[in-house]
C-alpha cells in the first residue's frame, strides 16, 4: 500500500510539472531586459511598474537605465539582453529618414510598437526676441545630450523646418540650460517632457526674486503650430494651468512615449518562440492591469490609451496574442488530492 502511494504521488508530481509548464504559469528561465531612461525619469518608473505586472504572469523583466531613445535602439540592436525599450515615437522616423547608417535603418524595420503611453510636450523656452521656431536660425540652442530623445526631437524639428542654428549645445543639464537662457548666455533651449515639468514649475522662484525677475521677464515659451511639424507630431499646448508663472496659453506639439520591442513573431527558433510567448504575457499583464495602473501607478498612466495608433509604427503581434487561461484551479485540485492521499 505504501509503495502504491509513493508511485501515485510521483505520477501526480510529473503531471503537475507538465501542467505548469504547458499553461505558461511557470516562470521563464530567461528574463527580458528593458532599457528605459534616466534613473529619476518617468520611463524607468513605467518600466518598474510593468515589471511588477509581468511578474504575475511568470515573466521577469530586468529594468535598465539608459541615455535615451537612440541609445535604447542601439542597445536593442546589440547582443545585450534588451528585448524591450521605451522611446520617443519620433525616433523611428528620424532613423529612417535622416540616419546615415543603412544597417541601422534596416534594423529598425524589425521593431514593433507594443503599447503607446503618454504625450511628451516640446517646450521651446527662449528669449523674447525668439517669437517662432524659424527665429532659431543662426542662434545658439541647447538641445540635450547626444542620442537622447530630446536631441532626436530637436534635430528632427530643425530638419523639418530647414533651420540651421549657429551652435547646438549638448553638454548642459536642463536646469543649466534654463539658467543660460535667462542669463542670455544662449538664445533658447528645447526640452521634451510630459507637462507639467518640475524644471519649469520651479522657475516661479526666479520670478519672485527681485534681482532676477527682470531677466526672467525677458523669456517665454515659443509657440509651435507649423503644419509641417504637425505632420509628424501631435498638437498640444502649454498654459497657466501647467505653469502658474506663465500667462495665457501657447500651442505646441508633443511626441508620444512608446513601449517597443523586436519582432519575434516571424522566427521559428526556440528562442524566438520563447520571446514571443513572453511578450504575449507582458501584453496580457498590462491590458488586464491598466485600470489598476491608472489608479495606483505613475500619474502619466492616466493618459494612456492602449489602442491608440502611433504614426508609422507597426503594431507588435506577439504582445497581442491571446494567452491560454491559467490552469491554476486544476493545480489546486491536484494538490488537494495529494494532501488527501498524504
Amino acid at each position: 500500500m505504501k509503495k502504491h502511494l509513493i508511485h501515485h504521488l510521483l505520477f501526480l508530481s510529473v503531471v503537475l510539472f507538465g501542467l505548469m509548464v504547458s499553461s505558461g504559469v511557470a516562470k521563464d528561465k530567461s528574463p527580458m531586459g528593458m532599457v528605459t531612461g534616466s534613473a529619476s525619469g518617468t520611463y524607468i518608473q513605467f518600466g518598474k511598474q510593468i515589471a511588477q505586472m509581468a511578474k504575475q504572469e511568470g515573466v521577469e523583466i530586468l529594468v535598465k537605465t539608459s541615455g535615451g531613445s537612440l541609445d535604447n535602439i542601439q542597445r536593442i540592436r546589440s547582443k545585450e539582453n534588451a528585448a524591450l525599450g521605451i522611446v520617443q515615437s519620433d525616433v523611428l522616423g528620424f532613423i529612417l529618414k535622416r540616419s546615415e547608417d543603412p544597417q541601422l535603418q534596416q534594423f529598425v524595420k524589425h521593431l514593433r510598437l507594443i503599447f503607446p503611453f503618454y504625450n511628451e510636450e516640446v517646450h521651446l523656452f527662449a528669449n523674447k526676441d525668439i517669437t517662432r521656431i524659424n527665429d532659431l536660425q543662426g542662434k545658439t540652442v541647447a538641445i540635450g545630450t547626444v542620442n537622447s530623445g530630446n536631441f532626436v526631437t530637436s534635430i528632427n524639428l530643425f530638419h523639418i523646418m530647414g533651420i540651421e542654428p549657429k551652435t547646438v549645445v549638448t553638454d548642459l543639464k536642463p536646469a543649466e540650460a534654463a539658467a543660460a537662457v535667462i542669463s542670455k548666455e544662449i538664445d533658447a533651449m528645447i526640452y521634451v517632457a510630459g507637462k507639467p515639468v518640475t524644471l519649469f514649475s520651479d522657475l516661479e522662484k526666479i520670478k519672485e526674486n527681485p534681482e532676477l525677475a527682470p531677466y526672467f521677464e525677458e523669456t517665454h515659451f515659443v509657440p509651435l503650430e507649423n503644419e509641417k511639424i504637425l505632420q509628424e507630431y501631435v498638437a498640444s499646448n502649454i498654459s497657466t494651468a501647467d505653469y502658474s508663472w506663465f500667462p495665457g496659453e501657447v500651442p505646441t506639439v508633443a511626441v508620444k512615449a512608446v513601449l517597443i520591442g523586436y519582432d519575434f513573431s516571424r522566427g521559428k527558433s526556440p528562442y524566438y518562440q520563447m520571446r514571443c510567448s513572453q511578450l504575449s504575457r507582458v501584453g496580457k499583464a498590462i491590458r488586464e492591469n491598466i485600470s489598476w495602473l491608472k489608479k495606483n501607478g505613475h500619474q502619466k498612466w492616466q493618459e494612456v490609451d492602449l489602442e491608440q495608433e502611433v504614426g508609422i509604427w507597426e503594431a507588435d503581434t506577439c504582445s497581442r496574442k491571446v494567452v491560454p487561461p491559467s490552469q491554476k484551479g486544476l493545480h489546486e485540485k491536484i494538490m488537494d488530492v495529494i494532501k488527501r492521499e498524504g
